[in-house]
């Protein structure tokens, strides 16, 4: 079968349908807008196009709603089918069929190691390896991406398929690790070669968050504005690391504005976006800024998704603007299905009973026992996202240190976290607001 301009074997025998697919893959790169419309014209042009059809499964699954596991079961059925209707298909549309099977089982471990197997010897795919690097950050698999990324380049090289776009996951695996210099090193080539991998741009605006470079990742983010401001929601996400940056320079008033106009423009029920305005506005209320009726205008999203426990870390990030919201009856709903899933099977019921429960039990101020809280900061990479994500997380136990007096919590919190990021105000902010009297009488209510 012959190859797409991806390196992707497929069964289709339209034209149309490959350079639909084709324009959709590379939208799924550079997280442009147009990737779905793109995949719709394709499965137009053959509605039998099984690598089409997995990555609408895929897309369903990664979007990590409850609602949408159904259209994922039903891309996975339409791609089977279609595999069927063509002697099987080619090799790699039945990896990808197979992936998206364990995926739909809430098996992404599994998923992610099924694509490796099966594109052992094509390491540089773009597609799969893209899928599965995506599955590894949403399990918080820095090792698994790392490791991927390294057999990715022992056969990369610049004329191939894609290759600005590999690099960039490359760089990003490097940066989650704590290599910040080989990590700009490899985000900036990657930009370089490639300026709509907006995955790149934001690996390097992660090097410059976590050595406390503020300067140069504003000016990182503002030179890319062009690029990263065309991206699909993903332009929240990296305005939110610019807002960030301001927010250690205790720009306040900017941080706000770009609140308001470029990390929360719109009220969309995305989990991303959702993590991004929620843990922003917690950063700053823990430096005293107000924000006014901000926490409100998350709230109608926040009850609705009080017992979608599809994704522990978007259910996390739920809890904190239930509890945010005063809203305790919501949030002990939200804990209670925490409770259920921890019970079930698949990768999320284990975060939730290793990590989830223990965590949103502390985050409602309903338990947790003494000298657990550096052991839950131990271990919170399971919980998915980004070590810069986590950090929401890792402030939220130090701050339920501080506020127990736990002094050997907090300050092994804080050398685990100075391992990572530059010592900033925050850490110290966290433990002045766990002391305050407010923050004490709002602990005894």
């Amino acid at each position: 079968m012959p190859l797409d301009a991806f390196d992707l074997s497929t069964s289709s025998a339209s034209p149309d349908a490959t350079a639909a697919f084709e324009e959709a893959v590379r939208g799924l790169a550079a997280h442009r807008p147009s990737t779905g419309v793109a995949l719709g014209r394709a499965l137009d042009a053959d509605p039998d196009h099984v690598p089409a059809l997995a990555l609408k499964g895929f897309a369903n699954l990664i979007l990590a709603r409850e609602e949408l596991a159904a259209p994922a079961r039903e891309a996975l059925a339409a791609a089977r089918r279609a595999l069927a209707a063509r002697d099987g298909g080619t090799i790699d549309e039945r990896a990808l069929v197979e992936a998206l099977a364990l995926a739909a089982e809430d098996r992404f471990t599994e998923a992610a190691d099924c694509l490796d197997l099966c594109f052992a010897d094509r390491p540089a795919t773009f597609l799969p390896f893209k899928i599965a690097h995506a599955l590894r950050f949403m399990l918080g698999d820095a090792a698994g991406m790392l490791a991927a990324s390294q057999r990715m380049m022992t056969v990369w090289c610049p004329g191939r398929p894609a290759a600005g776009f590999l690099l960039g996951c490359h760089a990003f695996a490097v940066e989650e690790h704590g290599a910040y210099a080989a990590a700009e090193a490899y985000g900036r080539q990657a930009v370089a070669m490639e300026p709509d991998d907006a995955w790149g741009l934001h690996a390097v605006s992660h090097v410059h968050e976590m050595r406390g470079d503020t300067a140069a990742g504003i000016d990182w983010l503002e030179a890319s504005r062009g690029s990263w401001s065309r991206c699909n929601n993903f332009s929240f996400h990296m305005a939110w690391h610019l807002a960030l940056l301001h927010l250690e320079r205790g720009e306040h008033e900017r941080v706000l504005s770009l609140y308001d106009q470029e990390v929360r423009p719109t009220p969309t029920d995305d989990f991303r976006d959702m993590a991004n305005a929620v843990s922003l506005l917690w950063r700053l209320e823990r430096l005293g800024v107000d924000v006014g009726g901000r926490w409100a205008d998350l709230a109608e999203i926040a009850r609705k998704r009080r017992a979608d426990t599809t994704l522990v870390f978007a259910s996390l990030h739920t809890l904190i603007a239930l509890v945010a919201l005063g809203d305790r009856p919501a949030a002990a709903e939200l804990v209670m299905a925490l409770q259920v899933r921890a019970q079930g099977s698949g990768d999320q019921a284990r975060v939730a009973a290793e990590l989830g429960l223990p965590l949103a039990r502390i985050i409602t101020g309903l338990g947790g026992e003494r000298g657990s809280l550096d052991r839950l900061a131990t271990a919170l990479p399971q919980i998915g996202g980004s070590n810069a994500q986590r950090d929401l997380f890792v402030l939220a136990l130090a701050e339920a240190a501080s506020r127990r007096g736990d002094a050997p919590a907090l300050r092994a919190i804080g050398d685990a976290r100075r391992r990572l990021k530059a010592e900033d105000r925050l850490i110290a902010a966290v433990d002045g607001h766990a002391l305050s009297p407010s923050a004490r009488l709002r602990a005894h209510r």
